[in-house]
């Protein structure tokens, strides 16, 4: 019996992180691409602009097709879709590739091409996350989101100097190169190990008769969220966190410069130390696993988000190094808060749903970014940066211990999928 079980860990295992281990590649292969093309319209037009609107071409397709592209995920072959979807963004940057060779290229291809980008990596991301509790027993679902966290966290670290190294070293089409190489990578295990497929939920019906047309996919998805209202609840309050945090980003450089009165080293540290926290807060959550209940884990990590966001806004002229411990310690929280919420939806929600309900909490939560730029621009120039900050922060911090007393919330693990 041991055996057995010894056996059934070594085969999930290996199957999991060797699909996993090509994904980091492509991941990786992703973010140097990402920098450079940023980095070479920053040299061409010096625009900040053509910087913002870069940012919205990649948003738009998230934004506008993200929901969407659920139905798909759960109606077709996902190691199908994560293997097209690997190889259409290859190809794409080998077009891209190809017009840096021969000296074509304009800044409306980088465009294209970044959103065409952006599109397969919303059936990617969407396709593997819902993979993920077909290929990890239950149980390790919160602790391989952890380690999920830690890569991201890496990823921010490594991704902006091996990118500026590689750009001192070889010209763009020469980065392009290598993220084929690393597309390759992804697309190779999944040639040779399966991912299963989920049970395709028939027992929703209209009109006596099983909803099978993509529509009334879709439709079945909007309907599945509606019913369950723990699940509603929750991206609601992933929509909101995200509004009140993707400011940050953006307004840092502003308080780092004019409010503390420091340059671009301390920005780039203040950037480290976040990877930093989530490397280590994803190496702590894989370890530990978190709370019995994984709810109250993230909703542990909202309320630290936002006492960290608070200690940011609130720290005095003279002690920077108070913003230095509150970037740390934003990227340990941001994992307890995204790790467990994952681990959530992939052991509750029925398999053959949850490219559905990914999609739909993905494409909530970037429609956000744009929404909440648009407010905290305004706001932190009538009112100053930092009350924007302590605004967030502290509601952050309310609607985590809202979130406490509400039983739809704080009983999803129990109720799971009655759909």
């Amino acid at each position: 019996m041991d055996k057995d079980k010894s056996n059934a860990a070594s085969a999930w295992m290996l199957r999991f992180f060797v699909i996993w281990t090509g994904q980091a590649f492509s991941l990786l292969g992703s973010s140097l691409v990402q920098f450079a093309l940023v980095w070479w319209m920053t040299e061409k037009t010096g625009s900040a602009t053509v910087l913002s609107t870069a940012t919205m071409v990649a948003l738009l397709p998230q934004i506008v097709l993200g929901t969407f592209i659920g139905p798909l995920v759960d109606r077709l072959d996902r190691r199908k879709i994560m293997i097209v979807a690997d190889l259409s963004i290859a190809i794409a940057t080998g077009v891209l590739m190809a017009l840096f060779m021969t000296d074509r290229v304009e800044v409306w291809h980088v465009f294209a091409i970044m959103a065409f980008r952006s599109l397969g990596g919303v059936f990617h991301s969407t396709a593997m996350t819902s993979s993920t509790s077909l290929l990890v027993p239950a149980k390790h679902l919160t602790r391989v989101n952890g380690i999920n966290q830690s890569l991201h966290g890496a990823m921010n670290i490594l991704s902006p100097p091996l990118g500026a190294l590689l750009i001192m070293l070889m010209p763009t089409q020469g980065i392009l190169a290598i993220d084929l190489v690393t597309a390759a990578l992804g697309i190779l295990p999944l040639l040779f190990f399966s991912v299963p497929k989920p049970e395709p939920i028939t027992d929703v019906e209209e009109g006596g008769l099983a909803l099978r047309t993509y529509f009334a996919d879709l439709k079945a998805g909007l309907v599945y969220v509606l019913k369950w209202k723990g699940l509603l609840y929750i991206i609601f309050l992933a929509m909101l966190i995200n509004f009140l945090l993707a400011p940050s980003g953006s307004l840092m450089p502003i308080l780092v410069t004019k409010d503390f009165g420091l340059g671009a080293m301390q920005l780039a540290l203040l950037d480290t130390l976040m990877g930093i926290g989530i490397i280590i807060g994803g190496l702590v959550l894989s370890a530990w696993g978190g709370f019995k209940r994984k709810i109250q884990t993230s909703l542990t990590g909202i309320v630290g988000i936002g006492i960290f966001i608070i200690m940011a806004g609130l720290a005095p002229r003279s002690r920077f190094w108070l913003v230095l411990v509150a970037s740390f310690g934003l990227g340990v929280s941001q994992v307890f808060a995204n790790g467990p919420l994952h681990a959530i939806m992939q052991s509750r929600v029925a398999p053959g749903m949850q490219g559905r309900v990914f999609s739909l909490l993905q494409a909530g939560a970037t429609a956000m970014m744009p929404l909440s730029l648009l407010a905290a621009g305004p706001t932190a120039d009538i009112l100053g940066t930092r009350i924007w900050f302590i605004g967030a922060g502290a509601l952050c911090v309310i609607a985590a211990f809202a979130s406490m007393v509400v039983p739809d919330i704080m009983g999803i693990e129990a109720t799971a999928d009655k759909q």
